[in-house]
């Protein structure tokens, strides 16, 4: 009887965590939108996310958010393009080519690397980095998309290396041993056996790498340029939008037009990360499935 009610109280307790958790989503969530609607009294819909124009205070302002999320959706794309091919691989050469004594040394690096304040990273994109793809390509400014995305693939990195790593590893060393056994090669074995089975980790790597570029605020705000307009070019600097809160909302007088669309750009962003990790979790499931299956 004692056992039990020890059980139920533990139960209870997480319950309660569970549901603090729920909570404090639901009232931020809440808060964001009672201070994010009032802006379409002053602007629709349509011109909000689809306008070109960010001039919040001009007068008449213009509040087109369509730079901003064009500038967030490019550099996040080409951050992708950047970390998850160098932070897979990296992970496969640790946990099946290296030796014991590289992984041991290399994975602590990759995992410091991860713990590494954002403010530093963009730090050293706006001090180091910029002028050496300014004086590279011979471009006006270096503090631009490319920059951006770089840094934030550095900052991605480590998160979708270490995970993957984790994942890789964990494949049963039985089913390594059939496919040589069979007659295939290593390679062939990594390709065909060890990176399907372990997918589902490496797509749960690959959304928490993305995850954390989506909403970085620091390196962006620091490294991107900060110009609201269209880019026609990676190297055009630009401004997305956890960038154009930060930047902005100290400035921005209380239960204003100006404050309300910044708060509007939040509800952006929210949806915008929620879908994407909607997104990644039915792409991490599908995966899920071919893994178990070829197991």
């Amino acid at each position: 009887m004692k056992r039990q009610n020890i059980d139920k109280t533990v139960r209870s307790g997480f319950l309660l965590v569970a549901l603090f958790s729920i909570v404090a989503l639901s009232l931020i969530i809440i808060f964001l939108f009672l201070e994010g609607i009032p802006i379409l009294e002053h602007v629709s819909l349509k011109e909000f996310l689809f306008g070109q124009y960010w001039y919040p205070t001009d007068d008449p302002a213009d509040f087109g958010i369509l730079p901003l999320i064009l500038g967030s959706i490019y550099v996040t794309v080409i951050s992708g393009m950047i970390a998850i091919p160098l932070g897979v691989m990296t992970a496969i050469y640790l946990a099946q080519i290296a030796p014991a004594t590289v992984s041991q040394i290399v994975k602590p690096i990759v995992e410091l690397l991860a713990s590494m304040p954002s403010v530093v990273i963009g730090f050293f994109g706006m001090v180091v980095v910029a002028p050496f793809i300014q004086q590279l390509f011979n471009i006006p400014v270096g503090l631009n998309m490319f920059n951006a995305s770089l840094m934030l693939a550095f900052m991605a990195v480590p998160t979708i290396c270490s995970i993957s790593e984790d994942a890789v590893f964990s494949v049963p060393t039985a089913l390594k041993e059939a496919s040589l056994a069979l007659g295939a090669t290593h390679f062939e074995t990594l390709v065909r056996v060890i990176v399907p089975a372990s997918l589902s980790g490496i797509c749960t790597a690959i959304i928490l790498g993305l995850s954390r570029a989506v909403g970085e605020t620091m390196v962006v705000l620091m490294a991107a340029g900060g110009a609201a307009m269209i880019p026609t070019s990676i190297f055009d600097p630009v401004r997305p939008l956890p960038a154009s809160i930060a930047a902005e909302m100290a400035e921005a007088p209380f239960r204003s037009e100006h404050y309300h669309a910044l708060f509007a750009i939040g509800i952006v962003l929210f949806v915008f990360t929620f879908l994407f990790n909607l997104l990644a979790d039915h792409i991490s499931y599908k995966f899920r499935q071919v893994g178990e299956a070829s197991l």
